[in-house]
């Protein structure tokens, strides 16, 4: 058996402790001090390894895009569209956000981060140029991104609404018509796909949605450990 890179190991617990903290006692309410704690490692040893929270949180939103593309797989086996997943896809994380203060304090923090928010955007352009390439067969790759710019804050603001704001159907309904609509998706397949989204138990998939996440950064985070220690 080779050698263990101890640095790595490290940087892979930390990950470790870090995303379970985030998702179950809220990245706000986490900080640099309790994942040391966790790990009996000083607040100056983890920020050797990741210099803030927002590097930490950067991890996570990884682990988020690599979930997105398999949720679009299992779509896929499933008989939907690429267009319906992403559809699906915000429709749940609007509903997280709606109903649960954990996956809203994510997003939020995951948004309002320029180191968060370019990996955001970079998986959802390359994600927009394979779902949507054949309603923008003229685009360029940065028509697309500059799209995923527009796109991200209609996302924002549809996740991060509260208080006086729309009924969550209006705005899962106004965000998504909007998005296709940038993306050239026809009017007709636009009301069919809407009309299919809204007819779901939205709050009830966006629950399942989380706790899958959840179970994935969990199962991916033990994965690369193992992987590590078996190499």
């Amino acid at each position: 058996m080779a050698r263990i890179d101890k640095r790595t190991l490290t940087k892979l617990e930390i990950i470790q402790v870090a995303c379970k903290s985030f998702l179950e006692n809220g990245y706000t309410d986490t900080s640099i001090k309790t994942i040391g704690k966790e790990l009996d490692m000083s607040p100056g040893n983890v920020t050797f390894y990741f210099p803030t929270k927002e590097h930490l949180l950067a991890e996570l939103v990884e682990l988020m895009c690599k979930f997105q593309w398999l949720r679009m797989e299992q779509e896929a086996n499933e008989g939907n569209s690429s267009v319906m997943a992403i559809c699906l896809e915000l429709m749940a994380m609007a509903s997280m956000c709606e109903t649960n203060e954990i996956a809203r304090d994510f997003y939020l923090a995951a948004y309002t981060s320029p180191v968060c928010l370019e990996r955001i955007r970079k998986n959802d352009a390359k994600r927009a140029r394979e779902v949507f390439r054949p309603y923008r067969p003229d685009w360029s790759e940065a028509e697309f991104s500059e799209a995923e710019i527009l796109v991200s804050g209609m996302e924002y603001a549809t996740l991060m609404a509260s208080g006086d704001a729309l009924p969550l159907e209006l705005r899962i309904q106004g965000a998504l018509d909007n998005i296709l609509g940038i993306f050239g998706v026809p009017e007709e397949t636009r009301a069919m796909k809407l009309k299919r989204v809204l007819s779901m138990d939205y709050r009830g998939i966006g629950g399942r949605v989380f706790r899958d996440f959840k179970k994935y950064v969990e199962e991916a985070n033990e994965q690369a450990l193992r992987e590590l220690l078996t190499k």
